[in-house]
């Protein structure tokens, strides 16, 4: 089973968090958000980046008409905030919790650097999981634009595949054990949650796939 809290085989959190490193383990702590709190704003200052311990973090910003737009809902062991690092001085973003649970590893920019300047398999492992995140938002925001709702979610689907799916044993299918409620998946591709839920049945009664709450299965002779 492979999803972002393996990046490469390698557990993030071990690998990014300061309170691993014991310069920086004592001045560490860990904040605590519950449902619809906010972790920053748009044109808040970008001083720090973030790692979530527990729980998920939704990542979006507002159109001009208001509309909230949503770019990624984040979960155990990903980064977020991280153009920070680069030169961000303003965020141009939002990032909430939405989960009740929510714990979040902050870390100074000035810290990061540090981290980076002293470490150089970090500051390469920080450098990748940047350069795969931007990827997947180019390859989201193109699904959004160019693709109709259905092969949003039929490409989506693959994209947790490649995350959280393993391959079943005994009847070939392609399980999906995933952190999304049908409320995200629906924000992550652009859709009504009424509308993603008469698709998934529609997949369902073209024998594509099965679903529940946390699991999604995919037919062997489609996967």
């Amino acid at each position: 089973m492979k999803s972002l809290w393996f990046f490469d085989d390698v557990n993030l959190f071990k690998v990014l968090c300061p309170h691993k490193f014991k310069a920086y383990k004592a001045n560490h702590d860990f904040d605590a958000y519950k449902k619809k709190d906010y972790i920053y704003f748009e044109e808040d200052s970008a001083n720090k980046v973030y790692l979530i311990e527990r729980g998920k973090v939704k990542i979006g910003y507002y159109s001009e008409d208001g509309d909230e737009v949503v770019k990624a809902i984040l979960t155990r062991g990903e980064l977020f905030g991280e153009t920070a690092i680069l030169g961000e001085s303003k965020r141009e973003e939002f990032a909430q919790s939405i989960d009740n649970t929510t714990s979040i590893c902050p870390i100074g920019v000035d810290t990061m650097h540090d981290l980076m300047r002293n470490n150089q398999t970090f500051s390469f492992k920080i450098y990748k999981v940047i350069g795969f995140k931007l990827k997947r938002l180019e390859r989201r925001l193109q699904l959004l634009l160019f693709k109709d709702t259905k092969t949003r979610l039929v490409e989506f689907l693959d994209e947790l595949c490649s995350d959280y799916g393993y391959d079943c044993e005994k009847t070939g299918d392609k399980v999906i054990h995933h952190p999304y409620t049908q409320k995200d998946i629906a924000c992550l591709i652009g859709t009504s949650r009424p509308t993603l839920n008469i698709l998934l049945n529609e997949l369902k009664e073209e024998k594509v796939l099965q679903f529940s709450r946390k699991e999604i299965r995919i037919h062997k002779n489609i996967a």
